[in-house]
């Protein structure tokens, strides 16, 4: 039981009003009219905390199965009351380290009613995790008295990579690939998809003049038909995500891992959409785990499982000795992409050689998670002599970086440089490019 702001109040009333009875009954009326009136208003508060206790609230946490990293995850609290209106504060024992809206959530519920308090969590670390009781304070219905318990509620949640994005990602590549929406572009693509009636526009090249001819035959007045081509499947997609040192700093919250992981994910479901085989490797001083490729929807379910638990780790990573793991185990001709960090020339000196070691047999594709913080700094005006220098460095790293990038590309490697939370969509997209254009 925990005494309500209003006790406090009426005590002092009751200290206040004692200089003036004094005035009236004497100094000793007034002292022991002070300590009764005070007395009184304790007594009142015990009896509202008990009356609470007869009619206190139910409260049950409902949590997803699954929480996804760097997102906002709703956590529903249902509130049944019982035979009176009442005032709530709820606080619940969610994991530490996570973000959170609203520490404490207050309500009041109406009498013999079912309501939902909602508030997120932002999880910034995968792994399990453990919630706990449910702290409730139940205002008394004189207003004087809080009674304050704990519901048990431990549960134990699982964080995972950034499936909510996964889900939308789907969604978009199956519009993108069904009914009358479909996203194909003409005379892209190497493999033969459909016929159907020439539109204004259509490039001539692909008129299928023989098909026209026997249509034209049954019926003088029909349209061209035209040949609609879509990129080619069953190609070979390998992802190699580094987990050594520079992958562990953290950019916007989650680790450079993370947000490599969520790409790696996301680029892997764009594959299998689009009927490519998928292989994934993760490495450090050595191959970490590596993943056979392999075609199928179902298949992205094993990537989950098999990738959520991996951490970044502080080793170096061997570039070489991936590359080398990719040539041994893939000889056909697959686009090979490795997602990780570039500091300078000279300090990645030997990703440069590795990745060059792939042209022209696969087709390389060096991703690197740049931190938003450095373009701010470098873009940012500054008058102190401080910020001036860390605006210089700022700026000597952007020019390091492309120095290498241009490195790169002169070897024949394709290069995407963006923000680490911005690398997920312009990856996927990229890919897509890749795949419209045929350049695998």
């Amino acid at each position: 039981m925990v005494p309500a702001s209003r006790v406090y109040l009426l005590l002092v009333i009751g200290i206040a009003i004692a200089p003036i009875l004094a005035i009236f009954f004497g100094i000793p009326a007034s002292i022991a009219i002070a300590l009764l009136f005070d007395a009184l208003i304790l007594g009142l508060m015990v009896v509202d905390g008990l009356r609470v206790k007869r009619d206190r609230v139910q409260i049950s946490r409902d949590l997803p199965s699954r929480l996804s990293i760097g997102r906002d995850n709703p956590v529903v609290l249902k509130v049944t009351s019982g035979k009176a209106n009442t005032l709530i504060k709820v606080r619940d024992y969610y994991p530490t380290g996570f973000g959170v809206s609203a520490p404490e959530l207050k309500a009041n519920v109406a009498a013999n009613t079912t309501q939902e308090l909602t508030y997120t969590v932002h999880p910034t670390q995968r792994g399990e995790f453990s919630w706990r009781n449910i702290q409730v304070r139940q205002l008394g219905v004189w207003g004087l008295a809080w009674d304050d318990r704990q519901i048990p509620q431990n549960q134990e949640v699982k964080v995972y990579p950034d499936l909510v994005g996964l889900r939308s990602l789907s969604i978009r590549l199956a519009l993108q690939s069904s009914g009358s929406i479909r996203q194909r572009r003409m005379g892209i693509g190497t493999e033969f998809a459909e016929l159907r009636n020439y539109r204004t526009g259509d490039d001539l090249r692909l008129v299928d003049w023989k098909a026209t001819a026997r249509r034209v035959g049954a019926n003088a007045n029909t349209p061209p038909l035209v040949r609609v081509l879509e990129p080619e499947q069953e190609q070979t997609l390998i992802i190699l995500l580094d987990r050594g040192r520079l992958m562990t700093a953290k950019v916007q919250g989650l680790q450079r891992f993370d947000w490599g992981l969520n790409a790696t994910l996301s680029l892997a479901l764009a594959g299998l959409h689009r009927g490519d085989r998928v292989g994934v490797g993760v490495f450090d001083r050595q191959m970490h785990t590596w993943i056979p490729p392999e075609r199928g929807q179902n298949y992205l379910i094993q990537l989950i499982d098999r990738l959520t638990p991996i951490q970044p780790v502080l080793l170096e990573s061997d570039y070489l000795g991936a590359v080398t793991n990719v040539v041994q185990q893939q000889t056909r001709r697959a686009l090979v992409v490795l997602i990780t960090d570039i500091v300078d020339v000279t300090a990645s000196t030997e990703l440069l050689a590795s990745l060059s070691r792939l042209a022209p047999r696969y087709l390389p594709f060096c991703v690197t998670l740049r931190d938003p913080q450095v373009d701010l700094r470098a873009h940012t005006f500054t008058e102190d002599v401080t910020n001036t220098y860390i605006r210089a460095v700022a700026l000597d790293l952007l020019a390091q970086r492309q120095v290498a990038f241009a490195q790169l590309k002169q070897k024949g490697v394709l290069v995407l440089d963006a923000p680490a939370h911005q690398i997920t969509d312009r990856l996927v997209e990229r890919y897509l490019q890749l795949k419209a254009r045929n350049q695998l």
